[in-house]
C-alpha cells in the first residue's frame, strides 16, 4: 500500500519512492503538449467557418443574422434594401417537412457549385417564427431568390434542381441562357 507524505511530496511504497509533485508535472506537461496543438486546430477551424460562405455551404441563420446579412426590416420597413454583397438564396424550412428534407441536398450541392457567386442561407421557421410571420410564410419549403439590386422573388413548394438553376442563372446572375449544370 502506498503512503503519501504531504510535507515532503513523496509517495512511499510500491516499487520505489517517487514524488507525486513530479507526477503531476509530468501529466501537466503531457496535457500541455497534447492540448496546445488541439487548441490551435480548433481556432483555425472556427476562423474558417466564420469566414462566411467562402466554402460553398448552406448557412443556418437566425433573425439577427437575417437583419445584418439580408434585410433589416426593423430599420427600413417601407422599402426593401438588401444588406448583402452577393445575391443570395434563402430556404425557409422545417425539420419535419418532407419536401424540405428533399430540397436540402440540392441546396447543398448548388451552394458548392455557385460558391463565391451566391450566398445560400436556410431559416428554420419553427425556431424563427417572427421571420415566418413577418414575411407571411404559410407554405414550406419556400425559396427566396434575392438579387443584389431589385426585389426578391419567392417560390413555394418543392422545386426540381433544374428549376432552381434556371432561376439562379436568369434572375440572380442575369444570364440569358440557363445552363442545367449551373456553370
Amino acid at each position: 500500500m502506498e503512503k503519501v507524505d504531504f510535507k515532503s511530496g513523496v509517495v512511499k511504497g510500491g516499487f520505489c519512492d517517487r514524488s507525486f509533485a513530479s507526477d503531476a508535472l509530468g501529466v501537466g506537461r503531457w496535457l500541455f503538449y497534447f492540448l496546445l496543438p488541439l487548441m490551435f486546430f480548433n481556432i483555425t477551424c472556427s476562423k474558417a467557418q466564420s469566414a462566411g460562405n467562402a466554402g460553398g455551404e448552406v448557412i443556418l441563420i437566425n433573425k439577427a443574422d437575417f437583419l445584418t446579412k439580408v434585410y433589416n426590416y426593423e430599420k427600413n420597413s417601407d422599402q426593401w434594401t438588401y444588406e448583402g454583397k452577393r445575391p443570395c438564396i434563402i430556404d425557409f424550412y422545417a425539420d419535419w417537412c418532407g419536401p424540405c428534407r428533399r430540397i436540402a441536398p440540392i441546396m447543398k450541392e448548388l451552394a458548392s457549385v455557385y460558391k463565391g457567386k451566391i450566398d445560400f442561407y436556410k431559416i428554420d421557421v419553427d425556431r424563427e417564427k417572427e421571420l415566418a410571420t413577418t414575411f407571411g410564410i404559410t407554405s414550406i419549403p419556400l425559396i427566396l431568390f434575392v438579387p443584389v439590386d431589385g426585389k426578391p422573388q419567392a417560390a413555394a413548394g418543392f422545386l426540381p434542381k433544374e428549376t432552381i438553376i434556371e432561376q439562379i442563372d436568369r434572375f440572380l446572375l442575369g444570364k440569358k441562357d440557363a445552363d442545367p449544370n449551373g456553370k
